[in-house]
């Protein structure tokens, strides 16, 4: 379904329809090893990551998504990832120059809802502190946004009454 949409959408639309859907894929491919993905994570570097996936040995995974050999080249953003996370993977789809990608992270390909692992990602792990202080902020982001869709009002009403403080 997904591949169709990126086929038929017009020539301005593709990459974001193509970065959906290889999210999708990457977001699946973590649930099925047990990860927990939150996408969109704000990093307090100021950077958002794709995904930010918890491991059930209690680590974390960055996932960052690129929809095309522009949009890796043309960012710079992705190494300070690695100061937010024990594993960093890029996730692409199947037309994508892996070729261009850092050997040193790890490779999931995207093929319509699925991805696969061509490569693992080394291992550098977080300092404790860190872990701490990502996890705190993992599921305080994942609460509040299942806040939002259990009780949309009363989401809303908190956002405002931050805002007027």
């Amino acid at each position: 379904m997904a591949m169709c949409l990126v086929t038929q959408a017009s020539p301005a639309v593709r990459p974001a329809v193509l970065t959906a859907a290889v999210c999708l894929a990457a977001s699946r491919y973590c649930a099925l090893r047990g990860w927990v993905a939150v996408a969109e994570m704000p990093l307090p570097n100021g950077r958002r990551a794709d995904l930010l996936a918890l491991l059930p040995d209690g680590g974390f995974a960055i996932i960052e998504v690129k929809s095309c050999a522009r949009d890796f080249l043309s960012d710079g953003k992705w190494p300070e990832y690695r100061e937010y996370c024990d594993r960093l993977y890029f996730a692409v789809d199947l037309g994508f120059p892996a070729a261009l990608l850092p050997e040193d992270a790890g490779l999931l390909v995207a093929d319509g809802t699925e991805a696969a692992l061509l490569r693992d990602a080394p291992a550098h792990p977080l300092a404790p502190a860190r872990r701490r202080a990502l996890l705190h902020r993992f599921a305080t982001l994942a609460a509040t946004r299942l806040g939002a869709l259990t009780d949309p009002a009363g989401h809303a009403a908190r956002r405002a009454a931050l805002r007027a403080e």
